[in-house]
């Protein structure tokens, strides 16, 4: 079961030993380099939603790591890309903030590519920071087997990038967790001693509610294509927990009919592939029975209403 926020469980923040390290960590790049695997690799447990699809976190999300020496809170923020829509304009915004808000960055960087555009923008954003930046190469499996120049190529398009900015440069692979004891390291040699600020059990300080609407997104994002998944937003209506199960209504918001048979599908098909795939996902999150009911809305151009994206929780932090 994942730890979320509990404000009683403040009065269970032990006192740090001598030494002890802690600190925000935000994790930036461009969207789908792999950030949200790789937090949730870091923390050890399933906090944040992953994809093929771009551009999947929404929200600035925090995941927390408690060891002996150290504890990092990571902020997984939106990918940083050009917005098309309102709700873009609020997420690249945030992804901006949380560079100034936190005590270290991680620039998440896809290794097996060489370093684009969007890279020297993230770049040039983070040259600004007042905060120490490591680059972080991950997705270094993907990187052509056998073929050394190719493999040096690639890393020397991002050592020139680190060099530039004077930024450590560390090689991993979130998905198959290599090299992640390296990127801690590293991570810890940057932060300053510092207190406990959550209790060493809390993975996440999200509430559960808001991790069961982001699982439901999830597997809107894995089981559809074409303009469905950008347009999805989650309500969890409703949340009983009973001695033997918990059961779950929820409604999910897009723009468009069309948008709205595609996720019901012939039949309601679709809509039942959803329903089970998120199912299974969410009684692992609360360790027992889920009984999850969905219902499909259309709400038109929600992503470019200012009042409609604060409804569905998607506003400037501060």
């Amino acid at each position: 079961m994942v730890d979320t926020f509990d404000p009683i469980g403040y009065s269970a923040i032990p006192t740090p030993p001598e030494g002890f390290k802690s600190g925000f960590v935000g994790i930036v790049g461009r969207p789908n380099v792999g950030k949200s695997t790789l937090m949730n690799a870091l923390v050890g447990q399933k906090v944040a939603i992953t994809s093929p699809t771009a551009q999947t976190t929404r929200n600035r999300l925090r995941g927390i790591l408690s060891t002996d020496q150290a504890q990092i809170i990571f902020v997984d923020t939106p990918g940083i890309h050009k917005p098309h829509h309102e709700l873009g304009k609020i997420l690249v915004k945030n992804a901006r903030m949380a560079i100034d808000s936190v005590d270290t960055t991680l620039f998440v960087v896809d290794g097996s590519v060489d370093a684009g555009r969007g890279d020297q923008f993230v770049a040039e954003l983070l040259a600004h920071s007042s905060g120490p930046v490591i680059l972080g190469m991950n997705k270094v499996d993907q990187q052509p087997e056998e073929d050394g120049e190719a493999i040096a190529a690639l890393d020397a398009s991002y050592q020139r990038m680190a060099d530039a900015h004077g930024w450590p440069l560390v090689k991993f692979s979130a998905l198959h967790e290599t090299s992640l004891d390296t990127l801690l390291s590293t991570l810890i040699d940057q932060l300053d001693c510092g207190p406990y600020y959550y209790p060493p059990n809390l993975v996440t300080d999200q509430p559960e509610r808001f991790i069961m609407g982001e699982l439901i997104r999830e597997q809107i994002l894995l089981n559809t294509r074409e303009e469905v998944p950008h347009s999805v937003a989650i309500a969890v209506d409703r949340v009983e927990e009973d001695t033997n199960i918990t059961r779950i209504l929820a409604t999910i918001h897009v723009e468009r009919e069309s948008q709205k048979g595609i996720l019901i599908g012939k039949k309601g098909s679709m809509l039942k592939v959803i329903g089970s795939d998120a199912r299974q996902q969410i009684q692992k999150l609360v360790m027992g029975q889920v009984y999850l009911e969905l219902f499909v809305k259309v709400v038109p151009k929600w992503r470019q209403s200012r009042s409609r994206l604060e409804d569905f929780g998607y506003r400037v932090e501060e």
